[in-house]
C-alpha cells in the first residue's frame, strides 16, 4: 500500500496564480542565450510567470544535441533577473542538482527515464535533502504506477514537501497518433490515491505534434489537472531538439484562451440533487457487479473440481483468446472501447485461474 505523503500545498509555493491553469511554459532546450531570453520576454508578456527549458537533455543517440549544459543555468538566472519570472530545468544525476541549487534555479522537474531508476531517484532525494526547492515527478516511461509513486515517496522521506508530479504519457510499440500514449487511467488512479497532490499534464510530450496539443490540455483539464507543462519557443521550426511539439509564444496564448475549464465541484442546490441521485444509481450498479462476479467465481470454481477430476490444465489459452475476441466484439455494441474490455475480463480471468488453482490445490 502506498505512503501517506507530506505535502505543502501548491498555492503556498508561491508559484502560480488562479484560476487554473497553472501553466510552465518554455522552451524543449535552452540552445543560446538570445533564444532563451527572447522566449521568456515574449511569454512573460503573455502572463507566463514560471519559465522552463531543458539544460541536459537525455537523447537516445550519441551525437544528437544533449543540451548546452551549466552555461544555459546562467542565461536562466538572466531570465529571472529580468522578467521577474521563476526558472526550472530537469535534473537526473546528483551534479545536476548541485548545479542548480548553485544557480538559484526556482523548480526541478524529473524525467520519465530517470523516474524509472530507483538508483537515479535515490541520489537525486539524497542531494535535495534539507531544501526547500519543489520538485515535480514526470511519471516513468512505462505505465508503472507503482515506480511513479516510489519515486515521490523517495523524495518526500527525504524532506521533498513541495512535490507534485507531471504525466507525459508512456511508451508504447502500437501504432497511435501520439507521440506517446496518454495512459490517462494510470493518473486519475494517482489522482485517486493522492487526490492532494498537485498534478500536471504535458502535451507536448504526450502529442508530438502542435496539433494534438489543444485536445490533450482539454483533456487534462476535464479530469481536473491543476497545469500544463507546455514546451514554447521563439522559433519553433529552427529548434534543436522537438521542433514539431513547440509552440510560439502568441500561438500558446492562443491555446491557453481556447481551454473551458471546468469547476471541481458545485454548491449548486439543483446539481448537488442531481448527482447524489446518479451516484446512488452507480452505487446500486456496482453491487449488482460484485454479485455477478461473486458468481462467476462460483462457476470458476466448479470448473476447477471438474478440471481436476478430468485431470486437465487450468489454463486453456485458446478458449480464452476466442471469449476475449468476442467480448470485444460485444463491448463495441455498447460503446465501450477494446481497451476497457481487454483490461476488465483479463482482471476477471486472472481471478478465475486463480480460484481454478485453489480448487486443485485442495
Amino acid at each position: 500500500m502506498a505512503k501517506t505523503l507530506d505535502l505543502v500545498p501548491v498555492g503556498e509555493w508561491g508559484f502560480f496564480t488562479l484560476p487554473r491553469p497553472m501553466v510552465i511554459a518554455g522552451p524543449c532546450s535552452a540552445e543560446t542565450e538570445e533564444q532563451v531570453l527572447e522566449t521568456a520576454r515574449e511569454l512573460a508578456a503573455r502572463g507566463i510567470h514560471v519559465f522552463r527549458a531543458g539544460i541536459w537533455k537525455p537523447r537516445t543517440h550519441p551525437g544528437s544535441f544533449e543540451g548546452v549544459g551549466t552555461t544555459g543555468l546562467k542565461w536562466l538566472r538572466r531570465v529571472k533577473e529580468e522578467t521577474g519570472m521563476k526558472v526550472c530545468t530537469e535534473v537526473a544525476s546528483e551534479k545536476h542538482v548541485y548545479e542548480c541549487l548553485k544557480y538559484g534555479i526556482d523548480l526541478l522537474w524529473v524525467g520519465a527515464r530517470t523516474t524509472a531508476n530507483p538508483f537515479l531517484m535515490q541520489e537525486i532525494a539524497d542531494a535535495l535533502r534539507d531544501t526547500d526547492i519543489p520538485v515535480l515527478v514526470k511519471n516513468p516511461v512505462n505505465p508503472d504506477l507503482d515506480l511513479w509513486i516510489g519515486a515521490l515517496e523517495r523524495l518526500n522521506q527525504a524532506g521533498v514537501r513541495k512535490l507534485g508530479v507531471i504525466h507525459r504519457g508512456f511508451s508504447t510499440s502500437e501504432p497511435i497518433a501520439y507521440r506517446n500514449a496518454p495512459g490517462w487511467q494510470i493518473a486519475v488512479e494517482l489522482r485517486t490515491r493522492y487526490p492532494s497532490l498537485p498534478f500536471f499534464a504535458d502535451p507536448s510530450h504526450m502529442g508530438g505534434k502542435r496539433e494534438y496539443l489543444l485536445e490533450i490540455s482539454q483533456k487534462a483539464m476535464d479530469l481536473g489537472l491543476e497545469g500544463l507543462m507546455i514546451e514554447s519557443h521563439c522559433s519553433p521550426d529552427c529548434a534543436l531538439s522537438d521542433a514539431k511539439q513547440q509552440l510560439t509564444p502568441p500561438a500558446l496564448l492562443t491555446l491557453l484562451e481556447s481551454l473551458l475549464i471546468r469547476e471541481k465541484d458545485s454548491g449548486d442546490r439543483e446539481y448537488r440533487e442531481g448527482i447524489d441521485q446518479l451516484r446512488a444509481q452507480i452505487d446500486i450498479l456496482d453491487e449488482n457487479l460484485l454479485y455477478l462476479l461473486h458468481s462467476r467465481m462460483e462457476v470458476s470454481r466448479k470448473i476447477g473440481a471438474y478440471k481436476r477430476d478430468h485431470n486437465v490444465a487450468i489454463l486453456q489459452t485458446g478458449r480464452w483468446d476466442a471469449l476475449l475476441s468476442a467480448m470485444k466484439e460485444k463491448g463495441r455494441k455498447y460503446g465501450l472501447s477494446e481497451s476497457a474490455i481487454e483490461g476488465i475480463f483479463n482482471a476477471i480471468h486472472d481471478e478465475s485461474v486463480r480460484v481454478q488453482n485453489d480448487v486443485l490445490s485442495k
